[in-house]
């Protein structure tokens, strides 16, 4: 055999390597069955730790929001994908909460606990169900990269469905976070007066450069799969944008909250992304709180803060 062949053999050899393992990883991060739950009486709960402490809490706020009357809404996404949402409403004409839920979450175990919440602070609440998750369309999550431009479409539904000068106000826990920081520096209407960022990261890369490492894996090596399969497969550049430079052109008020025990998002993260803000902004840590339950911990700091933050917010 002659030496060419030899190394055309072992070119294609690498080539399909590469590509098998990027898809492998796109799969990991990315993919997303997203297998809608159709028995209404299961309430799944994940078993980490930090949710089985607050499960019978968050089984209670889910009931609870499912006895409440609500109104279902549908957006068309800029790539053709139908996302769904439900809007639940406290006070006639009060600014609404457009909420947007976590990694591989949905938004009714995610944010039912939410609406207690804002409910609390006198505003309505919007849950969307983001691309990939429960009755929403698609199968890529794209940890904010897209999710972003979804939120400038949700905008526009509440300002077309409601009134002109509508008070909205973005709130996110971790990637739904992540995804309305990005949506910070958009061509955002004046109608979006703050954002609540809870226990966000500061770039998609290093989230999931941690997890890697979390792996006993390379990070750096196995991120480049993690990229190019998301690019091929995906049809998406997770290097793209991030939170961390969002916030540096974002010119709305943004309140970051992290609970200081956060496992899964590392409290320094929100601090990254506090000191690169340049808009208003404020930064509140929730003592002994893991990922996405600090309003469970400290439910009246949790609320004093934000009510402080927005008080100029009508």
């Amino acid at each position: 055999m002659d030496w060419y062949y030899i190394v055309l053999i072992i070119i294609l050899v690498i080539l399909f390597l590469v590509l098998i393992t990027s898809y492998i990883c796109f799969r990991m991060v990315f993919y997303s069955k997203n297998k809608q739950n159709k028995d209404p009486n299961v309430i799944d709960i994940p078993d980490d730790p930090f949710y089985r402490n607050f499960r019978d809490v968050i089984i209670e706020d889910v009931k609870y929001s499912r006895s409440l009357n609500y109104k279902e809404y549908s957006i068309k996404s800029f790539d053709g994908l139908k996302l769904t949402g439900r809007y639940y409403e406290c006070i006639k004409g009060a600014p609404i909460e457009i909420m947007f839920h976590g990694y591989r979450g949905n938004a009714e175990r995610d944010l039912s606990t939410g609406i207690k919440r804002a409910f609390r602070c006198n505003r309505n609440v919007l849950l969307v169900n983001q691309r990939a998750s429960s009755t929403s369309e698609g199968h890529v999550i794209t940890f904010g990269i897209n999710e972003r431009k979804d939120c400038l479409e949700w905008i526009k539904l509440v300002v077309n469905e409601f009134w002109n000068d509508i008070t909205i106000l973005l709130t996110g826990v971790s990637m739904g976070a992540a995804t309305v920081l990005m949506a910070s520096c958009m061509d955002l209407p004046e109608n979006v007066k703050g954002i609540l960022a809870d226990c966000g990261y500061n770039k998609p890369s290093d989230i999931i450069k941690k997890t890697i490492k979390e792996m006993k894996l390379p990070a750096n090596f196995f991120y480049n799969f993690v990229k190019l399969g998301g690019r091929i497969f995906g049809k998406f550049n997770i290097d793209e944008t991030s939170p961390y430079e969002a916030v540096q052109k974002s010119k709305v008020p943004i309140i970051f909250i992290h609970g200081d025990q956060d496992s899964i998002v590392p409290c320094d993260m929100s601090k990254k992304l506090y000191d690169a803000c340049t808009s208003k902004k404020k930064i509140v840590t929730i003592n002994n709180s893991d990922h996405g339950v600090s309003y469970l911990v400290d439910p009246e700091k949790y609320v004093n803060e934000l009510n402080e933050f927005f008080k100029d917010v009508k």
